[in-house]
């Protein structure tokens, strides 16, 4: 177990090292100059040479990298072109709403994906299970925006059920993580029905059947423990990809979470934040990947690491 987590922190390191470099070099070769924004347009000559010595975009790229990643290792990420206040500061003010967000969406999405996956699988080639289906290709298909557009009219203009826009709490991050959550039900419950499709047709299925043990133990205790491998792995994928997806839904309900600000910081090239809000995501990204591969075991103990 200790070779393998020494071996995938490694691998880790590497990875972040690859996106570091690809984020720093993307934000330098697009269009656009940061010092414009700081300054506005009409900005004199000299203000504007003062200001890429005093951020250091004076120097070449291969330089600034270095530097960059220098104050990475010490844990500084930068400091904010917009705000003037710290990367870490501006993670850590942000960061809980935007978990908060991405783990209810990511409870929605599981409990809702595994209960249709398995009705349809139990019910296949039933009403049920084209209903699932078509239920998960809805959630799959429909663009984020236009499923938290229409909840907002429903329940935040023609009921008043639910704020429509801004963070008031927990009742605050309801709509969007529905919004979320559909999209990875979808997902979920597509892998589920072909999961258990296949352990149920295993033998011990059909012998726990035989000896006449109830539907719902035989169904929830066997087929989905030996089923959830591949839904655990689509799971963990899924919490990374709702932190990113959490860009735009935070946009549309005007959350103040990292997706938001995150839009505000290339908008505005703001390339600290850019850089630090991505190689921070990374690392949850990977984070995640991890912790899914040590749960492996603990639901299935015929795997060793």
């Amino acid at each position: 177990m200790s070779k393998y987590i020494l071996n995938r922190t490694f691998s880790m390191v590497v990875t972040l090292i690859g996106v570091s470099i690809l984020v720093f070099l993307m934000m330098h070769l697009i269009p656009g100059d940061p010092v414009t924004y700081i300054l506005g347009d009409f900005a004199s000559e000299e203000a504007i040479v003062e200001m890429k010595s005093t951020l250091g975009l004076d120097q070449p790229l291969f330089i600034q990298y270095i530097d960059y990643i220098k104050n990475v290792l010490q844990g500084d990420l930068g400091t904010s072109y917009i705000t003037g206040l710290t990367v870490i500061e501006e993670i850590t003010a942000r960061f809980p709403i935007t978990v908060q967000l991405a783990l209810y969406s990511l409870i929605i999405g599981s409990v809702v994906g595994i209960l249709m996956g398995i009705l349809a699988a139990v019910k296949q080639n039933t009403i049920f299970d084209q209903l699932a289906m078509v239920i998960s290709l809805i959630g799959i298909s429909a663009p984020g925006f236009w499923i938290a557009l229409f909840l907002i009219w429903i329940f935040s203009y023609q009921f008043s059920v639910f704020p429509i826009s801004g963070y008031q709490g927990f009742y605050s991050l309801i709509l969007p993580s529905i919004t979320l959550g559909l999209g990875s039900a979808g997902n979920i419950a597509r892998m589920t029905r072909s999961s258990m499709l296949e352990v149920i047709k295993q033998d011990f299925m059909r012998t726990a059947q035989a000896k006449g043990l109830a539907m719902i133990p035989m169904i929830f205790k066997h087929a989905l423990q030996n089923a959830m491998i591949p839904v655990i792995t689509l799971i963990g994928l899924q919490f990374g990809f709702l932190l990113a997806g959490a860009v735009v839904i935070e946009t549309v309900f005007a959350l103040p979470g990292l997706g938001s600000f995150s839009i505000e910081a290339i908008t505005k090239r703001d390339l600290p934040t850019v850089q630090g809000l991505v190689l921070f995501m990374a690392f949850l990204f990977i984070i995640t990947n991890m912790i899914v591969d040590l749960v492996y075991s603990l639901v299935d103990p015929r795997i060793k690491y």
